[in-house]
């Protein structure tokens, strides 16, 4: 099975029938996108992509498995991203990336610290990125948030990945990962792995999903709208 990780594009969200297609929690203010259609809200998507794309670089890294996308994180500065200003634990650190949402499919399942780690190394050859920031979800939170579930990930996979709390917050606490010290971990696990092949020899497959945490959480198969600017919680 071969990996590897390719900047984000529309059309990897098109193969993998992501729930955030067309939806605008994070790009659009809760007014405007309740008025659009479905074909709309598509339509401002993809412009959004390509504004970001232009002006700074794929907004996220798609993982793909033997050359087909299995899930993706997206990410961009919070200046393209004003729907983030509605959390109460807002606003993202000025050094920060925000880390908005993610998605895997059952052919991707327990690769979710892969695309951690492609983030991290793609923020850090852009240069000017000190730490990726991420508004999380508890469990059995009333999620205020605007939006819906779906939309923002677990605090769980946040803390599995590297993440730590900057920002406390009884449903939706802001979180903190330095970029230096998770690609200092990534080195350390692959450093770890060889010396074990030393001894043990493990065949390579085994000990490559061994090194990884569990998925990300499968978006359901029904899209959830998502914003463009500032609103009030209400995900």
């Amino acid at each position: 099975m071969a990996r590897s990780t390719v900047p984000l594009s529309i059309e990897h969200l098109d193969k993998l029938c992501a729930p955030c297609r067309d939806c605008l929690f994070w790009e659009s203010e809760q007014v405007h996108r309740r008025r659009l259609g479905a074909q709309q809200r598509a339509a401002e998507k993809a412009a959004w992509f390509a504004e970001v794309a232009r002006e700074w670089g794929p907004p996220g890294r798609t993982l793909l498995v033997d050359g087909e996308p299995v899930g993706y994180l997206a990410y961009a500065p919070a200046a393209y991203l004003p729907g983030a200003a509605a959390f109460p634990t807002a606003p993202v650190s000025a050094d920060a990336v925000l880390l908005t949402t993610g998605h895997l499919s059952p052919a991707g399942a327990g690769l979710g610290r892969v695309l951690v780690q492609a983030m991290a190394r793609d923020l850090l050859q852009r240069g000017g990125v000190r730490a990726v920031e991420a508004f999380g979800r508890r469990p059995h939170s009333p999620l205020g948030t605007p939006g819906g579930a779906d939309c923002v990930l677990p605090v769980a996979f946040l803390h599995e990945v590297g993440f730590r709390t900057r920002r406390p917050h009884p449903f939706t606490p802001r979180l903190r990962m330095d970029l230096r010290s998770a690609v200092t971990w990534r080195d350390e696990v692959h450093a770890a792995w060889r010396r074990l092949a030393g001894v043990v020899r493990p065949a390579p497959e085994a000990a490559s999903s061994a090194a990884l945490p569990p998925a990300l959480p499968s978006a359901p198969a029904t899209p959830r709208a998502v914003p463009r600017h500032a609103e009030s919680p209400r995900t």
